[in-house]
């Protein structure tokens, strides 16, 4: 037999190509893998070129690295077959590990094919030299080596599985596999080598004249190290730019949790405290009292005039007036003090360590400062303030005692002329006997068939068609005329006759849809709203789908709207009824986006289809920069997750454009359709185009 030698310096190269290749296969695993659509076939292709062409590189040149008493030399043909192989193989493997999983069976058979097809790329690369008479190959170790090859593949593609997620941690993890894998194959190489014995007399068909096999060897260094060079540095700049992404992303979805964190406890528009703020410090103050004896003064303000502003110069002007009054307000008092917005036009003053003559001079100077007058787009307004004043803890020894006893003197104040104060006294109490008397009327006003619903078109952004309705109660009480929910609402939650209300409310919405499917209207989808009150009752769930048997509706025509504060007061109940409903098929909205505290990690654990961003981020996104940011953000998350975003209080043409340059699916406010009675929606069925229930 011929005896063979080796080249030290190429099959140094050999190994460290080798160890390169198998890097290439990891780094392309972990981009394949985060990679979507077009992009991941891209990589996937080359990815499979730069590795395969590694793997075949390595084994080429331990060929030239071998050298016998005789000139050899490699078909070109037979060669570039190898090297198909070799990609073809890589491809495969590359495929493989980027799969959602990778079971025992599935990584055997892929450790076989692939050990296969390196095995092939290598005995094909050996057929190209062209031997005459043919290698004669020692059977075990030519078994050895294809045992090799496949050992080699399972450990290769166990890794790329395993370490396929990009991440600072893995990097050291994938070089150290590199090598052991690089090691592997050039282990199943030179044992395929070592298989093959030259008889003595051969004679290599395939040698060429005048050919260094050392310069061929370097150029086909350089080539696969230019190739995989380019390849990863591609890897590396793609990387380094969704890693800028994700942290500009992960910036503003913290910036926008931020943002909703504080205005939980603050007024969206005036940025004053809240109500809920309010009575956390009043429940804090009336405790401190009662440990040390001291005494404070609870305000009640109500702005007079306010309304006839709003009426004439618009909701605009109206909002800016309330923005300058909290501005006056809040620096008319002290650091200590505070002064919360609790209304649209009711702000609550708590003053710590004030007695009646300080109350006095406190209420005096509010009048003050809220009786000059207002300038505001050129017009100069005029208003004034009454002020009703509780003192506690002798006025009321609970909070919601001491704010309604405020709010009691505040209207005795009214009742002087406006634009004065009045300290509560018990007398007072009288005059909320108007307020007991509306709560009997509502009791009977579901059985007396009072209750009237209204409907609210939503349009496609920007100018439709109408993709749904919004149902809205109203009560045609008998002697005060139309009453608006925002005066018997809080009532009957207070009462507990939200409930039979919401009843009603249900049962009335699913008749209508019924009415308007068999008069052959439009089948548009109707949302009814729940208050927090009817969400926590225990038999919702039985209640809507009995609602929606009887009147035999599809559940896919009703929307249930939840507040979000409702929906993250108890996360894990909420959770429960709302997969209920959204099981029974149910559409499901969250609204009043961004006015409560919702952790942006439960928000894609809710089954919603639709969120509804409060019109309080509208009304100042023209003139406001951070309620634009949180409606961007608010967008972006929204259709990152699949879900539909629903702008409400639309009122101005720039507010309807802005809305939806951000992306707002649909738009409802006052610019595009009032509320209106269930016939006077029959000009608008006319015009809609009947939405899909896909």
């Amino acid at each position: 037999m011929l005896q063979g030698s080796y080249n030290s310096l190429l099959v140094l190269f050999s190994l460290l190509v080798a160890v390169l290749a198998a890097y290439t296969s990891l780094e392309m695993a972990g981009r394949i893998t985060t990679a979507t659509g077009r992009a991941a076939r891209w990589w996937l292709t080359g990815g499979a070129f730069a590795m395969g062409l590694g793997i075949w590189s390595m084994h080429f040149i331990g060929m030239l690295a071998f050298s016998l008493p005789i000139r050899l030399g490699y078909d070109p043909v037979v060669t570039l077959l190898s090297l198909s192989i070799a990609v073809a193989s890589s491809a495969f493997a590359l495929w493989l590990v980027c799969q959602d999983a990778l079971p025992t069976g599935r990584l055997a058979g892929g450790a076989v094919l692939m050990g296969l097809g390196v095995a092939g790329m290598h005995y094909t690369g050996m057929a190209a030299m062209q031997m005459k008479p043919g290698i004669d190959y020692d059977a075990g170790l030519f078994a050895l080596s294809i045992v090799i090859a496949v050992a080699a593949s399972g450990v290769a593609l166990k890794t790329a599985f395993s370490l396929r997620h990009n991440s600072r941690r893995v990097r050291p993890l994938r070089a150290g596999a590199a090598v052991v894998m690089g090691l592997a194959i050039v282990g199943m190489h030179y044992t395929g080598m070592s298989a093959a014995a030259f008889p003595v007399g051969s004679l290599c068909v395939a040698a060429t004249d005048g050919v260094n096999t050392t310069w061929v060897a370097v150029v086909i260094i350089i080539v696969t190290l230019a190739v995989t060079g380019v390849v990863l540095s591609i890897s590396v700049l793609d990387e380094l730019r969704l890693e800028t992404e994700n942290a500009a992303l992960t910036r503003s979805l913290a910036q926008a949790n931020q943002e909703l964190g504080y205005l939980a406890w603050h007024d969206a528009l005036t940025k004053l405290p809240n109500r809920v703020l309010l009575e956390g410090r009043l429940e804090e103050a009336l405790a401190n009292a009662r440990v040390d004896g001291s005494q404070f003064a609870l305000m009640f303000m109500d702005l007079d005039g306010f309304k006839v502003v709003n009426d004439a110069y618009g909701h605009q002007v109206g909002d800016r007036l309330l923005v300058q009054v909290a501005e006056r307000l809040a620096s008319a008092v002290r650091a200590r003090d505070t002064v919360a917005r609790v209304g649209g036009d009711e702000f609550v003053l708590l003053v710590p360590g004030e007695d009646q003559a300080g109350a006095i001079a406190v209420a005096s100077r509010l009048l003050a400062v809220i009786g000059a007058p207002f300038e505001i787009d050129g017009h100069e307004l005029g208003i004034s303030t009454s002020i009703g004043i509780a003192m506690c803890p002798a006025d009321g020894a609970r909070g919601h005692e001491a704010l309604m006893h405020a709010d009691a003197a505040m209207y005795h104040a009214k009742s002087l002329g406006r634009n004065a104060y009045s300290f509560f006294d018990v007398s007072m109490n009288e005059n909320m006997q108007g307020q007991l008397q509306l709560t009997q009327d509502l009791r009977v006003a579901v059985e007396r068939k009072q209750l009237v619903l209204h409907y609210q078109p939503q349009f496609a952004a920007p100018d439709g068609p109408i993709t749904g309705v919004e149902a809205l109660v109203r009560w045609a009480h008998p002697k005060r005329g139309l009453i608006g929910p925002d005066e018997f609402i809080p009532l009957a939650e207070k009462t507990g006759l939200i409930v039979p209300i919401g009843e009603w409310v249900l049962d009335e919405a699913c008749r209508q849809i019924r009415e308007w499917l068999d008069s052959g209207a439009c089948d548009w989808n109707v949302a009814v709203n729940l208050s927090p009150v009817q969400f926590g009752h225990p038999q919702l769930t039985s209640l809507v789908r009995e609602t929606l048997e009887r009147h035999r509706v599809d559940p896919r025509r009703l929307t249930i709207e939840v507040t979000e504060s409702a929906a993250m007061r108890d996360v894990d109940a909420s959770l429960r009824i709302l997969h209920s409903l959204h099981e029974m098929g149910v559409r499901i909205s969250i609204d009043d986006f961004g006015t409560g505290y919702s952790s942006l990690m439960y928000l894609k654990r809710l089954p919603a289809s639709e969120l509804k961003i409060d019109r309080g981020f509208v009304r100042e996104l023209a003139h406001d920069a951070e309620d634009a940011a949180i409606v961007s953000s608010v967008v972006a998350l929204g259709h990152t997750l699949g879900i539909e975003i629903v702008a409400e209080g639309v009122e101005t043409a720039t507010q309807k454009e802005f809305l939806t340059r951000l992306g707002c699916n649909a738009l409802q406010g006052f610019l595009l359709g009032r509320p209106v009675p269930a016939a006077d929606l029959d000009a608008l069925s006319k015009e809609c185009t009947q939405p899909s229930l896909s």
